[in-house]
């Protein structure tokens, strides 16, 4: 059995979020992925109580926060879970079983599919995040990919140094902790875990644990990063 622990603890403050009871009793912070369609079809009640700009494309199974405005050329497929004060603009694409905190923005064709941000995050330029958990405050810079299916479609483990964690998970992005910053057209491979504000920089293809607070020039120049 692995020593390796990540628990939301770690990664997450979840007073952050409205829904932190998706994580009770989780080991580790991806165990909520299952969860999300069970957890909507069980406490989503749809609503609209933001602001809708134009026709943008909303599904029935959608709740959107005080606030919150939807641009026209979204499409909210749901279920979704939009938190207050909210900025879904223009090509927006929220897929199935979507959380997002408040205070979040989803920006010009960006994709977000069966994941949970907590708030403030900034999802804003051509973005695909699929089967994923962000932090507070987390920001992903133009083009960043967070790619949830390896090639070969094997259930995907999560490395560190010597060791393994089996997610049991066939489709899994990334675990990204509070305040971390992913810079231009990075890709994240699949069970990629980035510590709390911890800096990625742009076009870095990056596999496994990038621990909290350090920089990643490469995938193989990674150093502390100075407060």
């Amino acid at each position: 059995m692995s020593s390796l622990s990540f628990a939301p603890a770690d990664f997450l403050d979840l007073a952050q979020t409205e829904h932190a009871a998706l994580f009770e009793g989780v080991t580790h912070a991806w165990e909520v992925l299952p969860r999300l369609a069970a957890y909507l079809a069980r406490e989503l009640k749809p609503g609209n109580r933001g602001r809708v700009v134009g026709t943008p494309a909303i599904g029935e199974r959608v709740f959107i926060g005080e606030g919150t405005v939807i641009e026209p050329g979204a499409y909210i497929k749901g279920p979704a879970w939009i938190g207050a004060g909210c900025e879904i603009r223009h090509g927006a694409y929220l897929r199935e079983n979507v959380i997002v905190g408040a205070g979040s923005v989803i920006g010009n064709s960006s994709e977000i599919k069966n994941s949970i941000l907590l708030a403030k995050c900034q999802v804003p330029h051509f973005n695909y995040v699929g089967d994923s958990v962000l932090g507070a405050r987390v920001h992903l810079a133009a083009g960043v990919i967070v790619s949830n299916l390896k090639l070969n479609g094997t259930v995907i483990d999560v490395r560190a140094g010597g060791e393994m964690v089996n997610t049991g998970l066939r489709k899994f992005g990334a675990l990204i902790g509070d305040e971390a910053e992913v810079g231009c057209q990075a890709v994240l491979n699949p069970g990629s875990i980035i510590g709390r504000k911890a800096l990625i920089y742009p076009g870095v293809c990056w596999r496994g644990v990038l621990p909290a607070g350090s920089i990643a020039k490469s995938a193989d120049h990674v150093f502390a990063r100075r407060r």
